[in-house]
């Protein structure tokens, strides 16, 4: 199935998952107004250097409707909001699946948990588990890859507590603090996802709302 099929419109949102934590919706227009403020975040910068908010920024020049467009209809992508479950609905980063390829069954994942405030809740821990699981039982995913700076402990152990592997090293591919660090590669594979779809009670829904 296409990509196409489960983002929603620019109108209306949809839900594609949801935990104990924090549910997982697509972007509408009325969104892009937070897209705005984290491409100007150097705690963002600094933790993640996303390459989805510079495309925003630098490409597209903040040009909402033709990013949006971008959003729902490029089929190498899979982008959601992160929306914790008690509080007043506002999203606190997003996640995104990106270089989906559906004939060999990979893709790369993003995590951003845009305020610093937001840290060490398990917000972010929990919405890259449920994107994994989404792609795994929606798209056939079969391998996905993400990737973290040396110095951000905090990505390296969400992407660890959701059963992904270090695979290598991007030696000094970033300059951060006045010294170059590593990029460290992580890997997660089929059978590992399904031993997080065991472990853990989610919710995934498909593009007519039915659980999954």
């Amino acid at each position: 199935m296409s990509i196409g099929a489960f983002v929603g419109s620019a109108a209306v949102s949809r839900v594609l998952a949801q935990g104990k934590r924090v549910r997982l919706r697509t972007f509408t227009r009325a969104d892009m107004a937070c897209l705005s403020e984290w491409a100007d975040s150097a705690f963002v910068d600094a933790m993640v250097g996303s390459d989805f908010l510079y495309q925003y920024k630098h490409l597209y020049h903040r040009r909402n409707e033709l990013f949006l467009d971008l959003l729902l209809r490029d089929g190498s992508q899979l982008n959601a909001l992160i929306i914790p479950i008690r509080g007043s609905g506002a999203p606190v980063g997003f996640v995104r699946l990106f270089n989906i390829n559906l004939l060999h069954g990979y893709a790369f994942l993003e995590i951003v948990i845009a305020d610093p405030h937001s840290l060490r809740h398990g917000w972010g821990v929990e919405a890259g588990r449920l994107m994994v699981l989404y792609a795994l039982e929606s798209l056939g995913i079969r391998r996905i890859e993400a990737k973290a700076y040396a110095y951000n402990r905090l990505s390296q152990n969400a992407l660890l507590r959701n059963g992904f592997k270090l695979e290598g090293a991007l030696r000094q591919a970033c300059f951060y603090n006045n010294q170059y660090w590593d990029i460290l590669v992580y890997g997660l594979l089929k059978d590992e996802m399904e031993e997080q779809r065991k472990k853990h009670s989610v919710s995934l829904f498909s593009a007519d709302g039915a659980e999954l």
